[in-house]
């Protein structure tokens, strides 16, 4: 794989070619999204029909739009769809009327606080129209009669989501899962969708431990209607993680699954401590991304979630200032760079079983000893070689090794191919 840095920048290209699309749960912007992202990485793209149960929800209709503003009497358009999709509220059902200020004011989103930004609304399952704009637009607005036109539609069409699959070495699975619903947002969620097709493809470059399955779908509904559709695969999904807010400046951050103890957590937390990154571990909340719905308790996965700043965290957050700029190349190379890290952890780690048990082993005469000299490490290579003979009882893993010695988890895993290789253990995987 190139550079960190050409990634970085190859993710920002993305994330740029991205921003003008108007996406939402469904749609020809979720289409054209995936369109783009199957240049990069094979797609299976999936179509569900509107009406059709997907656990306690139904999929919705589809939306579409082809045109949006308010006009003044001149015809000057002092809202314009064409200049960003985030100035029409999201799901906005069709409207074309004149009608006074006062009357549109009802209809018409700001910030108040960020007078300069446009502010990002949905009204998903309630049929309702509106207009997002800045504070400063409004405030010059005259008083007076404006033409309002939403040509949009709202009929049973499908919901669309995509996968992409790594194979693995085994059918065990790694979910990785980010939303494409969110329309011209750069950290929430185009980062997040630039930084999975470009770990889907580091992965290919070997051949992984895990399949690592990646989910490109609209948010909740999408992971909602993929659990669906998958309920006899999900008995295969060992590991997860969403990804989301992934380009952001601020610390890396991981929220943990509900369980608070599964794989990916101690992994996440394993990588991001030994890394030295600035970076903060949360507890699990059922509100936030689709870590919510892998977690829920029927199904109860290992899924965490992986961002910069959270959601919400972050005054840019859902509004016209979260923009390409906002994200940086090197926020989403570094936030990559953890994923491969911490695949590469989940991928090696193994139970092993101790051949020789009884007593220490004699390393020297197997030429393990001989195999450190003139390391600069090789006090902590022989300590690791220790630790794994100690604690390979078939019992404890690699990474269990890693936690209790305080040792990386590399050096450990270069001691436990030493060691297998010497016939001194085998593997209880």
């Amino acid at each position: 794989m190139a550079p960190m840095t050409s990634v970085g920048e190859e993710m920002h290209a993305l994330v740029e070619r991205l921003y003008p699309l108007c996406r939402s749960i469904t749609g020809d912007g979720v289409r054209a999204t995936l369109e783009i992202v199957g240049e990069y990485v094979p797609l299976q793209v999936h179509e569900v029909p509107t009406g059709t149960q997907v656990l306690d929800w139904t999929v919705p209709q589809e939306w579409n739009i082809r045109d949006a503003y308010i006009a003044d009497t001149a015809g000057k358009r002092v809202v314009d769809f064409a200049a960003s999709s985030l100035h029409v509220l999201g799901y906005s059902v069709p409207v074309s009327a004149t009608m006074p200020l006062a009357e549109l004011r009802g209809h018409l989103h700001t910030l108040p606080e960020h007078p300069a930004w446009v502010p990002y609304r949905t009204s998903y399952y309630k049929p309702e129209w509106g207009f997002c704009l800045t504070q400063e637009t409004l405030d010059a607005l005259p008083d007076g009669e404006y033409e309002v036109c939403v040509d949009s539609t709202l009929a049973d069409g499908h919901l669309t989501y995509a996968e992409h699959v790594v194979p693995g070495q085994v059918a065990d699975e790694v979910i990785v899962s980010c939303h494409v619903c969110h329309p011209s947002l750069a950290n929430d969620n185009l980062a997040g969708i630039a930084v999975a097709v470009f770990l889907a493809r580091a992965l290919a470059e070997r051949t992984p431990y895990y399949t690592y399955r990646f989910l490109f779908a609209p948010g909740t509904i999408g992971a909602i209607t993929w659990l669906a559709r998958n309920a006899e695969r999900v008995e295969r999904v060992k590991h997860g993680l969403v990804l989301a807010c992934a380009g952001d400046p601020g610390r890396l951050t991981y929220k943990q699954s509900r369980r608070g103890d599964a794989e990916i957590d101690r992994v996440m937390q394993h990588v991001l401590a030994g890394s030295e990154r600035p970076h903060r571990i949360t507890e699990f909340t059922p509100y936030g991304y689709d870590e919510r719905q892998f977690c829920s308790p029927g199904f109860d996965l290992g899924v965490g979630s992986l961002s910069r700043t959270p959601y919400a965290g972050y005054p840019e957050y859902h509004t016209s200032a979260d923009n390409p700029d906002f994200v940086s190349p090197g926020a989403m190379a570094d936030t990559l760079a953890v994923c491969r890290e911490a695949f590469a952890v989940l991928d090696r780690d193994r139970r092993y079983v101790n051949l020789s048990p009884y007593g220490e082993p004699q390393l020297g005469r197997r030429g393990l000893y001989d195999s450190l000299g003139g390391r600069s490490d090789a006090k902590q290579a022989q300590m690791a070689m220790l630790w794994v003979l100690s604690l390979s009882d078939g019992e404890h893993s690699l990474l269990d090794v890693a936690e209790r010695s305080g040792l990386p988890f590399d050096t450990v895993a270069v001691a436990a191919d030493a060691l297998h290789e010497a016939g001194l253990l085998k593997e209880g995987r």
